[in-house]
């Protein structure tokens, strides 16, 4: 007979049928976690970054990305939830929204998951970023999807033009995903050879040639002073004065910063490149402020929930103190750092200094910035000034010349 212990610890095990699957809302395709409710599996979803909840469908979701799904399910996994339903949106139709209305792409066949799934592997094989491999594998996934059931390895480059072209019009993408599409397509054609998608046939746009927005001093001042939350405050003075991109922000961590050589170390940034940059003297007190309110534990911008700050919480509020500080010009996070760079050069910092201090790679890149500093713009005399200081006109017989109607004697009234 078996003597049964005096206490013993009743364990429950409880499923909660989660269902993930894809809708449209505010015209972009998204993720939709639902469940029936339950505190710990809401509390816990709300730690995934870049979750959200929606008031009109009522439940959290996420901008889809097949990666994305993936992290989540895997997420959802770690902290022990069983999901017993999931929508594999590999293998069910996708609702895009276009021009002409809601455009229903097809669900993949077997033989195309399998090839997406290998194209997702080729690319982290190559030891691209996360956010490159998630755009890559969504352009061909999406393409996939389009073509419906034409066999992958007929796939051609008019397959590829009349995707495009689809992808343009409908969906209106920039030239700056336009290309990204064309890198895309150039990389599953040599990771799918069988495929007929010549990769040598396939040819970019030119860039825009956009000069980028850039706040002067005044505008920069104004928008730290009506920012009053110290958390925003402290993001919007690191952004400008440091250079930093929103991705480098978002990544710093407490021991990136040198204090006594006022360096701050900027770890695998964009083309896994670590670089130095300086610490502005006015922002040391907004930074011993800051932490001691806060108390960081890892990241010096952290979520309240735990774990790194949201890229979309920062353009959200700077959106809000543009509009307090009176600014129209269309401002992102990256305009602090197109004003940082052109402030520099305004104020004689040599172009190859700011190109270490950016990262940039190539001279050509940090050029650009020439052409949006006022320094040289305001010394140039127009011919027009240099006109009415002369007084060239023929028979100005000494008369002061002005372009101001006011004082033109036809504009007096006549009595």
């Amino acid at each position: 007979m078996v003597k049964l212990p005096t206490t013993y610890t009743k364990i429950y095990f409880v499923l909660i049928r989660i269902t993930l699957s894809t809708f449209i809302h505010r015209k972009k395709t998204c993720l939709s976690i639902i469940f029936p409710y339950n505190f710990e599996l809401k509390e816990y979803i709300k730690k995934f970054p870049g979750v959200y909840w929606s008031n009109s469908n009522r439940c959290f979701y996420i901008y889809y990305s097949e990666l994305k799904r993936k992290e989540l399910i895997k997420f959802l996994e770690k902290g022990n939830y069983t999901i017993l339903e999931k929508d594999n949106d590999e293998q069910n139709s996708v609702e895009r929204i276009g021009k002409a209305g809601t455009f229903k792409l097809p669900k993949l066949t077997a033989e195309k998951i399998n090839i997406h799934k290998g194209y997702v592997t080729y690319l982290q094989g190559k030891r691209y970023s996360k956010s490159t491999v998630a755009v890559y594998s969504n352009c061909i996934l999406e393409f996939l999807r389009f073509t419906g059931d034409k066999p992958a390895k007929e796939l051609d480059e008019p397959d590829v033009r009349k995707y495009v072209e689809w992808a343009v019009e409908e969906l209106n993408y920039s030239i700056s995903t336009h290309r990204q599409l064309i890198s895309a397509f150039k990389h599953f054609a040599y990771f799918f050879p069988l495929c007929k998608i010549d990769a040598d046939k396939l040819s970019r746009p030119k860039r825009d040639k956009k000069l980028p927005t850039v706040l002067s001093m005044e505008e920069i001042l104004a928008l730290l002073h009506v920012t009053k939350n110290l958390k925003h405050k402290t993001i919007i003075a690191m952004l400008y004065s440091s250079g930093l991109r929103i991705g480098e922000l978002i990544e710093i961590e407490l021991n990136c910063f040198d204090f006594n050589r006022k360096q701050l170390h900027i770890k695998q940034a964009k083309g896994r490149k670590d670089r130095y940059t300086a610490i502005a003297d006015s922002v040391f007190p907004l930074l011993k402020l800051y932490y001691e309110t806060y108390k960081p534990k890892r990241f010096l911008i952290e979520n309240p929930k735990g774990g790194k700050y949201s890229a979309a919480s920062i353009r959200s509020f700077l959106k809000q103190s543009c509009k307090l500080a009176g600014i129209t010009k269309t401002v992102t996070p990256h305009t602090l750092r197109h004003s940082y760079a052109t402030h520099l050069l305004e104020n004689g910092t040599d172009l190859r200094l700011i190109q270490e201090l950016l990262g940039h790679s190539k001279p050509e890149t940090t050029m650009i910035y020439t052409h949006v500093s006022t320094q040289q713009l305001q010394g140039i005399k127009s011919p027009l000034d240099i006109a009415i200081k002369r007084n060239v006109l023929p028979d100005n017989h000494d008369k002061k010349l002005t372009l101001s109607p006011l004082n033109h004697p036809d504009n007096h009234d006549k009595t």
